[in-house]
């Protein structure tokens, strides 16, 4: 008998604690509409790109690329005249959703060093998925905004 209330009070307590975990709220970051066109598709949220062919970063959320130059970090909105025959648009890009990646730019070069040159990466541009529709600069982004309005009236 004891055994039998034993397993009950398992069984219960099994059902009460997996009630109590599905109330837990989850919250979806999501940056689609922000990343750039030339940025990998598959990734809901992106805070950094590092960039092997040209040894840099690119700040999603501050649009800002992040390089060295003469020792030092520089922040821009463009890449220098020295990176800027670099095609975004078909040299692989790695995410990173790491804190300030470029104070640990040595991992990342010695990590992604095997990515240097590849150039098979699919870009959200040439994104036939419509989640990236949202993105401003996306081709289909006027087609997204139709389709809305057709399903909001």
């Amino acid at each position: 008998m004891k055994k039998t209330i034993f397993i009950i009070s398992l069984l219960l307590g099994g059902i009460v604690f997996e009630n109590a975990t599905a109330q837990i709220p989850v919250t979806i970051r999501t940056n689609i509409s922000a990343q750039p066109v030339w940025g990998p598709v598959g990734y809901n949220y992106v805070e950094y790109y590092y960039i092997p062919g040209i040894d840099a970063f690119y700040s999603v959320p501050t649009r800002q690329y992040i390089y060295q130059q003469n020792g030092s970090w520089m922040f821009t909105p463009a890449l220098p005249a020295r990176l800027s025959n670099y095609n975004l648009y078909s040299g692989y890009k790695v995410v990173v959703n790491d804190p300030e990646p470029y104070r640990n730019a040595a991992t990342y070069r010695v990590k992604y060093a095997a990515y240097k040159g590849r150039h098979d990466q699919k870009i959200i541009r040439n994104s036939s998925d419509s989640k990236y529709f949202v993105n401003k600069d996306h081709p289909q982004h006027n087609k997204a905004k139709k389709d809305n309005h057709h399903h909001n009236r």
